[in-house]
């Protein structure tokens, strides 16, 4: 998950421009399979209804949506994965849709979703970019909807890969229009890793 330098000792920044490059062999974050925490969400009936994956990269969060009879959308901005995933899709027989788009842009589809799940978006934005994501959260959340968000935590050691999230960004970020339900431990597995790294969970709605 090596990546550009943020300058500021939380880890890099993964710009939009590296994602298609990524996939020129197997990126740190395809493990092939859902991070062990939206399998435990899916199991815990938090997914539902109209399901939107943000940065869904070869799509296995959409498709354990897909599984579950939703109607998931998996929006990435690299060619490479998202054919990868339209490819699982039609070899697991399940319905789902995704886009070649930039995840901030996705309000653009005029649609409304009832779970937003995040699997390490949120840590590569710079901290420009953060805005532009809380606008488009509060454009495409429905009424009462939910925005899981797994990113790296603070407790991540080293400088390498994604940036540290502290929980005060977070709480601060979603301070205006949304609720912070909770935060809680988690972890991230990565293709190099043994161990899977700290991270935290967060439930925030609308």
């Amino acid at each position: 998950m090596s990546a550009q330098g943020s300058g500021d000792h939380r880890g890099g920044e993964r710009l939009p421009h590296d994602r298609e490059a990524s996939y020129a062999q197997t990126p740190p974050w395809d493990i092939g399979r859902p991070q062990a925490p939206f399998i435990a969400l899916a199991n815990a009936g938090h997914l539902h209804g109209a399901v939107l994956d943000l940065g869904c990269g070869t799509g296995e969060h959409a498709l354990l949506a897909a599984e579950m009879g939703l109607p998931p959308t998996g929006v990435d901005l690299a060619p490479t994965a998202i054919a990868t995933a339209r490819d699982k899709a039609r070899q697991r027989g399940l319905q789902a849709r995704f886009l070649v788009d930039d995840a901030l842009a996705v309000d653009m589809l005029d649609e409304t979703f009832d779970v937003i799940i995040d699997c390490g978006f949120f840590h590569v934005l710079p901290d420009s970019a953060r805005g532009s994501l809380v606008n488009v959260l509060g454009r495409v959340m429905a009424s009462g909807a939910a925005y899981h968000l797994l990113c790296f935590s603070d407790r991540v050691p080293g400088s390498d890969g994604p940036r540290r999230i502290r929980q005060e960004e977070i709480r601060s970020i979603f301070a205006e229009g949304f609720s912070v339900e909770s935060i809680a431990e988690s972890q991230i597995e990565a293709t190099f890793l043994d161990v899977p790294v700290p991270a935290w969970l967060a439930r925030i709605t609308r």
